[in-house]
């Protein structure tokens, strides 16, 4: 991965001893998704995920509180947007949760369903609503506002393909496959680039589109879950890249849910920037096997779990390969 250049003018907010407590609390999410691994129930897998997640956050030196989660306080029992976790005893932290990312790649055994956390000093996360949210991706190199979500695809293909001094039929897109993308994808298709279609998980979706030297998916467009934006600009901060994102606040009571959570602009382009700052640690485990994240693998006496954790200020992105022994 190309990583950016990190500001040495600017002190880290966070510990970097955090970042291996992340791990811990994104591994024993995944331990427990697994059990439901490939079963059919989707729901199962979520509650073991969350349960697991919120257990083990409560072990973490932080003054936490929860700004992406599972929703509204009364829509869920842990992990609501707003809850205070942590062990009380450490930084003042934002935290941004997808417990289980793809919940049916999960329920299927399909690849690249994973548990993400992101955690940045107070303020750092958007505090975004359960929308829809319009998103563009590209990786690291190239200037600043090259590909914007005002352009059409075709513009935005034609700038990334001038940039990379490459003919637009040799660039790939990554899009959701959702009927919703019907036309973005006979648009794409119109203009001769190659389409790498996923059923779920936009995160990696995401940073597959910025690690383009080890995926060749040099562009991410389309629209999918705002939290799992803030959860994907957390991961930007620390690898590099470009994004931008939208909120899709097209009926009134998504307006007022967003104007709740202090949405005050509805049609805001946010930059990578804007949805995750300052000091932002990220981890992610695998549940099952994918392009970015091996998943839980069981041995006769004991369970292995592939993570990645990443950190903006220093710019580090670690990937740790842990052996769980069975009591």
């Amino acid at each position: 991965m190309k990583l950016s250049k990190s500001d040495p003018d600017r002190r880290a907010a966070i510990d970097r001893s955090l970042t291996l407590e992340l791990v811990r609390v994104t591994e024993a999410a995944a331990l427990a998704a697994a059990a439901w691994r490939g079963k059919g129930n989707e729901k199962a897998a979520d509650a073991a995920a969350v349960e697991a997640m919120r257990a083990e956050m409560g072990n973490v030196h932080i003054h936490g509180r929860i700004v992406i989660g599972e929703g509204e306080r009364d829509e869920a029992p842990m992990l609501w947007i707003g809850e205070e976790v942590g062990g009380g005893d450490g930084p003042e932290v934002d935290i941004a949760v997808d417990p289980l990312e793809g919940t049916t790649l999960c329920a299927k055994n399909q690849p690249d369903s994973i548990c993400v956390l992101a955690m940045a000093e107070r303020g750092g996360l958007l505090n975004a609503p359960d929308v829809y949210m319009q998103k563009i991706a590209i990786g690291a190199g190239y200037a600043d506002g090259l590909v914007d979500l005002d352009a059409t695809a075709k513009d935005n293909l034609t700038a990334l393909a001038c940039a990379k001094g490459v003919p637009i039929h040799e660039i790939t897109a990554c899009v959701l496959d959702r009927p919703r993308h019907a036309g973005l994808i006979d648009e794409l298709r119109s203009a001769g680039v190659a389409i790498k279609l996923i059923s779920d998980g936009d995160i990696a979706g995401i940073i597959h589109a910025v690690n383009t030297e080890d995926t060749g998916i040099d562009i991410y467009l389309g629209s999918g879950g705002a939290p799992e934006g803030v959860l994907a600009a957390a991961a930007l901060r620390c690898i590099g890249g470009q994004m931008q994102g939208r909120l899709i606040l097209d009926t009134d009571d998504k307006r007022a849910r967003a104007l709740k959570m202090g949405v005050t602009e509805p049609s805001k382009k946010y930059r990578t920037e804007e949805l995750a700052s300052g000091d932002v640690l990220f981890a992610a485990t695998g549940v099952t096997d994918g392009s970015l994240l091996t998943g839980v693998r069981y041995g006769k006496n004991s369970v292995r779990t592939n993570t990645v954790v990443m950190r903006s200020w220093s710019q580090t992105v670690r990937w740790i390969t842990a052996e769980h022994r069975r009591g």
